[in-house]
């Protein structure tokens, strides 16, 4: 038999078998058998060097016209091979559409942001519009717009992030009243909400909380005016049946000041753990704003008068829900939130 029979007679049996196949691991140990390093077809190669140098060329195009008509055939029957698999597998793992999926649960609101808009549909019913500002505020807003120029005690009540030497991140959100006064006409009613930060962590404190505070600037404004405002908010927030009481303090940026404290909405004042059995709650601040922070803003005073208050929205939600750890809040843990 010659060389050229054998390359034939080699071609002629893969060809034969290659299409035989009937899966792919069986078609690639047929690949090795003939096109492999030790395949068929390198045994057939070595025959070569007894041919003459006229025949070699030939017979190697012929060789390699062989090799490329396997490859090919091949790569076909591996290609139907693999499609048949496929088809095989989606018989066998069928699909049941019409199985319930997997249950994903629903999001709900942050109690945060419930209280939060809680207290603005309230204080909205007396004329109160909301307000925003930024976060990181000038030294003059933060701080000298409302009396609290430099060096001057006070400042040592709000530990505070300083950004730079000129610019803060905001303690309270008492700068939004300043950019109201200077911008708005008056009389005005307005809100002002947002994050503030304060050096300041444990169960009761957080270095970055919320506030909302209010701003009421008219003629002939009170104390009458604002005691009659925070009560008619504690009984629409908390509760009708709970009493509100005032007591003097000191701010800046009010003159007279207060602490307001309503009845412990947990105990309606009978004494509990929240109010550490005094039966009240120390919710905010509020007073008189201070002939001074009006005038910077260029407000004339007496003609104009007003009043400020303001409640940190975490301790009211602590208040509200009955929350024994501020810290809860931030954490954003599921278990927790879905509480509410």
């Amino acid at each position: 038999m010659t060389i050229y029979e054998k390359l034939q007679e080699i071609h002629d049996k893969a060809m034969k078998q290659l299409n035989s196949a009937t899966n792919r691991d069986e078609l690639y140990q047929m690949k090795v058998q003939y096109l492999g390093k030790t395949g068929e077809f390198t045994e057939i190669m070595k025959e070569m060097a007894k041919l003459s140098k006229e025949e070699k060329p030939v017979f190697g195009k012929k060789v390699n016209e062989v090799k490329q008509a396997l490859e090919q055939i091949h790569d076909q029957c591996f290609e139907r091979l693999k499609k048949n698999e496929i088809l095989e597998q989606m018989k066998s793992e069928y699909l049941d559409l019409s199985l319930p999926s997997t249950a994903k649960g629903v999001g709900a609101a942050h109690p945060v942001y419930l209280v939060t808009e809680e207290i603005v549909q309230v204080l909205s019913r007396l004329g109160y519009s909301l307000r925003l500002g930024p976060s990181i505020e000038s030294d003059y807003y933060n701080f000298e717009a409302l009396n609290i120029p430099k060096n001057h005690p006070a400042r040592d009540m709000q530990d505070t992030f300083f950004v730079d030497d000129t610019q803060v991140l905001r303690t309270h959100t008492s700068p939004i009243q300043i950019h109201a006064l200077e911008k708005e006409e008056l009389p005005l009613r307005i809100l002002g909400t947002g994050p503030v930060f304060r050096c300041d962590s444990d169960i009761s404190h957080l270095p970055n909380f919320h506030q909302i505070e209010g701003m009421c600037v008219d003629k002939k404004i009170s104390m009458a005016d604002l005691k009659g405002t925070i009560s008619f908010f504690v009984r629409e927030f908390f509760g009708s049946e709970l009493k509100t009481r005032f007591r003097p303090s000191f701010f800046p940026f009010t003159e007279p000041s207060a602490e307001v404290d309503c009845q412990c909405p947990i105990c309606k004042g009978a004494g509990c753990s929240l109010c550490k059995q005094t039966g009240w709650i120390e919710i905010g601040g509020a007073g008189l704003m201070n002939p001074k922070v009006l005038q910077a803003a260029k407000i004339k005073y007496p003609e104009w008068t007003g009043f400020a208050f303001g409640f940190g929205i975490e301790r009211m939600a602590v208040i509200k829900y009955g929350i024994p750890d501020i810290r809860l809040l931030p954490e954003n843990n599921l278990s927790f939130l879905k509480q509410f």
